[in-house]
């Protein structure tokens, strides 16, 4: 008896349409003609043990127990879904062969392993478990990953990645909350303080961008534009590039501050010659950008239609689950195997039947087409999110839910067009012995760009180019009519949006404060992964530890009280990122699961330290803390225990705040 054991009931479903009728469907699982069955988790029916089970004392939240590190780990059973395990436990023991069905990913590859492990599967046949990757669940494509088996074993290391980093944020937030809540308590604060490896440099970013901008103090420059003109009286506009003997006169970032200066020059060059003395032209292409990963995606729909990261996540697995209009959706992957090319057709031809705007883009689509995103050295066990052959049934969307998949199919039409094809244009020109510039981009051919609204075709990166330059030789002559000054300030930097702080999780780099993580750090190297960034940042909300004014995100009051306590290496995204980068090395095989163990014990315990000696005067007359903060929010869903996890202290310390709400009974 073959059972294949799927990761949650609506996979376990796609999975069983995909194989031979007639099926007896009993509790907990479907039967195959032929004696198979297929069954399913409902995400992880496993957790970490709570630290009372390891010792009764651990109960209470006491200083002194601190740190509690379990030295045999422990798995317990979840209470709401103990029914299906048990279901599981005699299916498991019945089959004789066993074909893993979590989700392509580090999480679902640890979800149904532990099951398997916990339920002591012999070594034989966990040998011989062979790992089934879905990333559409069409019947098709089901059927297509049904004969495309493989080993289990060669995702051992992905397991393993997934389990440090489960057991890693128990200890790190489970450790820390307790010590950092109880020196809360000492101070007057009857709130939970919980620490997460993810969520604090979270605030953090938050916190110190906060900071930045309130300490901001703008100025004003000046650019100075010169209006010339051609023989044949075509007119642009140049820049003013201020030489060596202006800079007493600027900033550090080479920005003019001085008005008379700006209004001399642009006095002097009113009603004079200008010669040129630089021009080049060359032909450029741009390559459509690659289909959506998960963050990708949830950028953009905030960009275009303030959607949380939470809510596109949401639609997003309505869009994979129930409608089956969409592949796998949390993928950090932006790229497609080969092998997919040859589906295009039929995918086009989907999204051809679906009405608008979406239809139109298809039926122009070339399907021969290929752009560099078909590239297998790309691709791991999933891919970037693209339409599935189901992509026709747009009109049973609801208006968000089209939204979304709008972007998705676009995004996929792009790679079905050609390369966008514009004239680069710079001229250079002196003026009473003065520099000015000028740049355009003029269009070719859209290719690919004729999918996007009629405003972002005409957008450019750069506000100072111009569309269309004048095409000029070197040494020719024109006249400058006029010189204007511009009058600018400078701002601030840009509070957080939705959009721009999954941008700085997904590319954490940029915000690393230690060279020498840096440098060992990729630019796809993130806080959190697709799956749980949208969690972390709704718990920060849910905690009261953020807020929203408008599309701006802030920290709270206490948020930010809660940082100014903490040490330096809990608020700065460093030590995290480097958790990231190790943790997937452990995915590839790169890097030990034992050493990224050991060396984090030796860190908790210098954390520990640190913490007993926090000033807590921060902490003092802070507003009371929401009367339940960990109410799920109506509409949201949570994909497994352990994805939440990784941004809180573990489930015990969320519990234990419930039951123990007062500082004398911890």
């Amino acid at each position: 008896m073959i059972l294949y054991i799927a990761e949650k009931p609506s996979l376990a479903r796609a999975i069983a349409a995909a194989l031979p009728s007639p099926q007896k469907k009993e509790e907990g699982c479907i039967w195959l003609p032929n004696g198979d069955c297929v069954s399913w988790c409902i995400g992880h029916l496993l957790e970490q043990a709570e630290p009372h089970k390891y010792n009764p004392a651990f109960k209470a939240w006491n200083i002194d127990h601190l740190p509690i590190i379990p030295t045999e780990w422990q798995w317990q059973e979840k209470t709401n879904t103990k029914k299906q395990l048990g279901i599981l436990k005699k299916l498991i023991k019945k089959a004789t062969h066993l074909v893993h069905a979590g989700d392509p990913d580090r999480e679902g590859q640890l979800l149904v392993d532990e099951v398997l492990h916990y339920t002591k599967v012999s070594n034989q046949k966990l040998k011989e478990t062979q790992r089934l990757l879905i990333n559409d669940l069409t019947p098709s494509a089901v059927k297509k990953s049904l004969s495309n088996l493989r080993s289990n074993s060669e995702f051992s290391a992905l397991s393993r990645s997934a389990l440090g980093r489960a057991r890693a944020d128990w200890l790190f937030g489970l450790n820390l909350t307790r010590a950092y809540t109880i020196k809360g308590r000492q101070a007057g604060y009857q709130g939970v303080l919980s620490i997460g490896r993810v969520q604090t440099p979270v605030l953090g970013l938050v916190a110190a961008r906060d900071k930045e901008r309130e300490a901001f103090v703008p100025k004003d420059f000046y650019q100075v534009w010169a209006s010339v003109q051609t023989h044949q009286g075509i007119e642009f506009q140049a820049k003013w590039l201020p030489s060596e003997s202006c800079q007493p006169y600027m900033d550090e970032e080479n920005r003019v501050l001085s008005l008379p200066l700006a209004q001399n020059v642009a006095n002097r060059i009113s009603n004079k010659p200008a010669l040129v003395i630089d021009a080049n032209y060359k032909q450029k292409k741009q390559a459509p950008p690659l289909p959506y990963s998960l963050s990708a995606l949830q950028i953009d729909a905030a960009k275009a239609f303030s959607l949380s990261a939470q809510q596109v996540l949401d639609i997003c697995q309505t869009l994979y689950e129930r409608h089956q209009m969409i592949t796998y959706p949390r993928s950090d992957c932006r790229y497609l195997p080969t092998q997919q090319h040859k589906d295009a057709p039929a995918i086009i031809a989907a999204l051809a039947r679906s009405g608008g705007e979406i239809q139109q883009g298809a039926e122009n689509a070339d399907a021969s087409y290929k752009s560099k995103v078909w590239n297998d050295k790309q691709v791991t066990a999933h891919h970037a999110i693209i339409p599935t052959t189901q992509a026709y049934k747009t009109a049973s969307l609801s208006k968000t839910e089209a939204l979304v998949f709008n972007l998705i199919a676009r995004q996929y039409l792009m790679q079905f067009y050609p390369e966008y094809d514009y004239l680069a244009s710079y001229i250079k020109l002196e003026i009473e012995g003065g520099h000015f510039e000028a740049k355009g981009n003029t269009p070719i051919s859209l290719g690919w760009k004729a999918l996007l609204p009629n405003k972002a075709k005409s957008q450019d990166s750069d506000e100072e180019n111009q569309n269309t330059l004048p095409k000029l030789n070197k040494a020719d002559a024109l006249w400058c009519t006029k010189g204007q000054v511009q009058e600018k300030i400078t701002t601030p930097p840009a509070a957080f949006t939705d959009a721009t702080l999954l941008a700085a999780m997904t590319g954490i780099s940029r915000f690393v404060t230690n060279k020498d993580i840096r440098a060992i750090l990729k630019e796809t190297d993130g806080l959190g992964t697709e799956a749980t960034r949208a969690s972390i940042i709704e718990l920060l909300f849910k905690r009261n530890f953020l807020m929203r004014q408008g599309k701006q995100i802030h920290a709270s009051q206490t948020g930010r009280a809660f940082i100014d306590c903490l040490p330096e290496q809990l608020v700065t995204p460093d030590m995290t990122a480097q958790w990231e980068s190790t943790l997937n090395g452990i995915s590839l095989g790169e890097a030990s699961y034992q050493d990224f163990m050991t060396n984090l014990e030796g860190n908790l315990n210098q954390l520990l330290s640190a913490s007993r000696d926090m000033p807590t005067s921060a902490l003092q007359n802070l507003p009371p803390p929401a009367k339940n903060p960990f109410t799920k929010r109506k509409g949201s869903t949570s994909r497994k225990s352990t994805g939440a996890r990784k941004t809180t202290s573990a489930k015990t310390t969320t519990s234990n705040a419930r039951r123990r709400p007062k500082a004398s009974s911890q």
